[in-house]
């Protein structure tokens, strides 16, 4: 029997194009795939028949993987793979398993010796360092920061610190109807000649990126609310 792979097939961020920013060799991938674990079921089917038109939606078989699902049922979900079957994992937005539940079928896939394929796609965090400006060898991604204010403002200095300290990138997101509540924070904790860039619906046809020094933000700040932001800091 053929060593099965799971591919993980990277999806547009927002409305965009899927030619635009897919390669047509997903495309082929993801047609010939019965069996995929996704994010959100409906968006995937969206994305898929965006993707191909052609594509017998109704003869697929989707498993649902998020923040609502048993950790104990994640295993299940690769029992195609058992039988030869290759799979895909497809998340709500951007690449697989990155900032993505998608991690721990993939953590399972390798323990179980399964191949596992990243196919080329768009990604928020890579995009928001390359046009930055910042230091692309050295960056860190924290994901979201803590909710409490003054957890969060201890949170923001460390991680200035650990940019001029180390000369590293720092990257962190927001959920996007507080985006503008957690940039008014950078200005506040972070030092007036720190950098920050704020990267807003990357790859979209309004797609937003600019870095400026914290004191030149002030009073300045661009509409975020419900957009998807990276925020990136470096040293002055």
């Amino acid at each position: 029997m053929k060593n099965p792979v799971l591919y993980l097939i990277p999806v547009t961020l927002g409305d965009t194009p899927v030619e635009k920013v897919i390669p047509s060799f997903n495309t082929t991938v993801a047609s010939d795939l019965k069996y995929f674990i996704v994010e959100n079921v409906r968006s995937a089917r969206r994305f898929l028949k965006k993707s191909n038109p052609d594509i017998d939606i109704d003869t697929l078989t989707f498993y649902e993987l998020n923040k609502h699902t048993d950790p104990n049922q994640i295993a299940s979900y690769l029992s195609p793979m058992k039988s030869g079957e290759n799979m895909g994992i497809i998340s709500e937005a951007g690449c697989p398993a990155v900032a993505d539940p998608g991690a721990d079928v993939v953590a399972i896939a390798q323990q179980e010796g399964y191949r596992v394929v990243p196919l080329v796609g768009p990604s928020s965090i890579l995009m928001a360092v390359m046009a930055s400006g910042f230091n692309g060898q050295s960056f860190a991604f924290h994901g979201y920061l803590p909710i409490d204010a003054g957890e969060r403002a201890k949170k923001l200095k460390q991680l200035e610190a650990r940019a001029y300290n180390e000369d590293q990138t720092q990257l962190f997101i927001e959920t996007p109807y507080r985006n503008l509540k957690l940039a008014e924070d950078i200005l506040q904790h972070c030092k007036p000649q720190t950098r920050l860039c704020i990267a807003m619906n990357i790859s979209c046809e309004d797609e937003f990126i600019v870095t400026r020094r914290v004191k030149a933000w002030k009073g300045k700040l661009p509409d975020m609310h419900k957009k998807p932001t990276v925020f990136l800091i470096y040293k002055g």
